[in-house]
C-alpha cells in the first residue's frame, strides 16, 4: 500500500497546537489546567521541548529557571548555585534538565489527563491536517474551538540552519554541538578556536572553551555587533532580592523619562547596573534580550583576539573573507564554530487572536513562556477577539537599539493593561512564571525603603511614556 493509498484518519479536538515547545506546551498547559478542554499537539520533533532536541549540550537557561517552562509543573528545586559563574543567584536550568522537564510534563501530566493527544515526528500542513514523517498517514482534525500556532518565531539553532556563507572545502568548520565531542579524536586536535557570531550562543561557546582549557590566545571571535546585554544580578526573582530587581525597574523608568537620546539612555541603564557589555571601549548596537552574569563577562574579557570587520562572506583553511572584502588569516587547524543562527526569524508581528486562530507571540520583553501561559487564561477568560488582543498587545523582538523603545512601550502598556482587571492581577500573583508579583504584593506596612522604590517607579512611569514616544519620534 502507498501512502496515497491510506485512509486519512479523522479526530476531534477543541485546540489544535503546533508545536511542542516551551511555548506550546506553556499554552496547553493553561488549557489543561483552568479548563474541561481537550487539546491535540503536533510537532516535527521525536520528543517534546523543540528546539531543546537540537541544541548543545553545554546550553543552559541565561535567566533563572523560575522564570521559564510550564505553570504547574516546576522547573529545578528554587534553589541557589553555589559556586561557579552563578555563584548565590537561583539555579540556570542546563538543556538536558530542560529536555527532561519537557518529556515530564507531557507524559506524566498531559498525558494521564486523558485530554491530550501528542503527534511526534508529525508535519502540520495546514487546515487542521498533519502528516506522519515516519509513514506518510494523514490525520485530518476537527477543531472545535481554536488552531494554535506555537511556531511564528521559526527558533532555529545552530545544529539545524544553513550558514549564510560559503565554507571551503579546506575549512574545519562546526556547530557547537560538536565541541564536547573533540576528545574522540584527541591526536587531531584544533590548534586554534574561531567563533562565528555575536550571539549569546557564542559567549556560551567561549565560556565553554575557557572553563575547558583553551588558552584565551588560541581564540578568535568574529563579532559583526558588540550587544548591551541584562545583568543577571538584577533578573533574581526572590524577595531577597527585592532592591536588585525592583530597584533597578524603578530606575530604568527613571531613566526612560529623563534619556535625550538613545545612547544616553542606555549609557543611564548601564549606569544603574541593569545593562552591561563585554568590551567597556566597544559602543553596542544590539539587544537581544540576552542575560549574562559578571562572571561571565570577566571571563570573555580575556579573549583579545576580536575581529570587527562585519559579516563573514566565506571560511577557509586559511582565514575569513568578510562581506566587506576584508581577509582575515587565522593559524593552520582552526576549527570554526558556527555561531551565527538567528535563534527567531524577524517576522512582522500579527494579533495573537484572530478568529479561529491564535498565533503565539511575546506580550512580555524576553518571557515566552509567561507570554504563551497568560494568553492561554485571556483565551479562557475573555470573550471577544478585541479584548483579548487588547490585553496581549505583540512586543516586538528588539534588534538594533532603537528597538529597545518600541518594545519596553509596549511591554508598559501591557503591563497597566493587566494592572486594571482584578482576574490577571490574581493570576498573575499566583503564577510560577511571573517572577515578580509576589515580591511585590509582599511588601509589609513597616518597609518604607521598598514602598520608595515601588513610589519612584510610579513616579517616573507616566513621564517615561512620553519621552519614549518623543525619543521614538526622533529616530523614526
Amino acid at each position: 500500500m502507498t501512502k496515497m493509498d491510506k485512509e486519512m484518519t479523522t479526530i476531534d479536538t477543541d485546540y489544535l497546537i503546533i508545536g511542542a515547545g516551551a511555548v506550546g506546551l506553556a499554552f496547553a498547559d493553561t488549557i489543561l489546567t483552568e479548563s474541561d478542554a481537550s487539546i491535540t499537539i503536533v510537532d516535527r520533533h521525536g520528543k517534546p521541548g523543540g528546539h531543546w532536541n537540537d541544541a548543545y549540550s553545554f546550553v543552559s537557561l541565561h535567566q533563572p529557571s523560575a522564570f521559564y517552562g510550564v505553570n504547574s509543573v516546576s522547573l529545578g528545586e528554587n534553589r541557589k548555585d553555589t559556586g561557579g559563574l552563578n555563584d548565590g543567584y537561583y539555579e540556570l536550568a542546563s538543556g538536558p534538565d530542560i529536555s527532561g522537564y519537557f518529556d515530564t510534563v507531557v507524559n506524566k501530566h498531559f498525558l494521564p489527563s486523558g485530554r491530550v493527544n501528542y503527534f511526534p515526528m508529525s508535519d502540520y500542513r495546514g487546515d487542521g491536517r498533519f502528516v506522519s514523517l515516519l509513514s506518510g498517514a494523514e490525520t485530518q482534525v476537527k477543531v472545535n474551538r481554536k488552531i494554535v500556532d506555537a511556531t511564528f518565531y521559526g527558533t532555529t539553532v545552530p545544529s539545524t540552519h544553513k550558514p549564510k556563507f560559503d565554507i571551503a572545502d579546506n575549512a574545519r568548520f562546526a556547530p557547537p554541538n560538536a565541541l564536547p565531542h573533540l576528545w574522540k579524536d584527541a591526536s587531531n586536535m584544533p590548534s586554534h578556536y574561531c567563533i562565528l557570531g555575536a550571539g549569546k550562543t557564542a559567549m556560551d561557546v567561549g565560556v565553554w572553551l575557557l572553563n575547558s582549557g583553551a588558552q584565551p590566545d588560541q581564540i578568535s571571535w568574529v563579532m559583526p555587533r558588540d550587544s548591551w546585554l541584562l545583568n543577571r544580578h538584577h533578573t533574581q526573582p526572590g524577595p531577597e532580592f527585592f532592591h536588585e530587581t525592583m530597584g533597578v525597574q524603578a530606575a530604568q523608568v527613571e531613566a526612560l523619562a529623563t534619556a535625550t537620546s538613545i545612547d544616553d539612555l542606555f549609557l543611564k541603564l548601564e549606569a544603574s547596573g541593569m545593562m552591561i557589555r563585554i568590551y567597556e571601549d566597544q559602543r553596542p548596537t544590539m539587544y537581544h534580550c540576552a542575560t549574562i552574569s559578571v562572571g561571565e563577562i570577566d571571563l570573555l574579557r580575556q579573549i583579545k583576539n576580536v575581529l570587527r570587520q562585519g559579516h563573514v562572506g566565506g571560511v577557509d583553511g586559511g582565514g575569513i573573507t568578510f562581506k566587506s572584502g576584508d581577509r582575515a588569516s587565522m593559524p593552520d587547524n582552526t576549527l570554526f564554530i558556527d555561531c551565527t543562527a538567528s535563534a527567531v526569524e524577524k517576522r512582522d508581528p500579527v494579533p495573537v487572536f484572530q478568529g479561529n486562530t491564535i498565533t503565539l507571540q511575546m506580550i512580555r520583553t524576553c518571557q515566552p513562556a509567561f507570554s504563551a501561559a497568560l494568553a492561554a487564561h485571556v483565551e479562557l477568560n475573555y470573550d471577544d477577539d478585541a479584548k483579548k488582543n487588547s490585553l496581549t498587545g505583540v512586543v516586538p523582538l528588539p534588534d538594533g537599539l532603537n528597538e529597545f523603545l518600541p518594545v519596553t512601550l509596549t511591554n508598559m502598556m501591557n503591563q497597566f493593561a493587566w494592572s486594571q482587571e482584578p482576574d490577571l492581577r490574581k493570576w498573575m500573583h499566583d503564577s510560577r512564571l511571573d517572577g515578580f508579583s509576589k515580591v511585590v504584593a509582599g511588601i509589609q506596612p513597616h518597609e518604607t525603603d521598598k514602598k520608595a522604590v515601588m513610589q519612584k517607579f510610579r513616579e517616573f512611569a507616566a513621564p517615561a511614556i512620553g519621552n519614549m514616544q518623543k525619543l521614538m519620534a526622533q529616530t523614526a
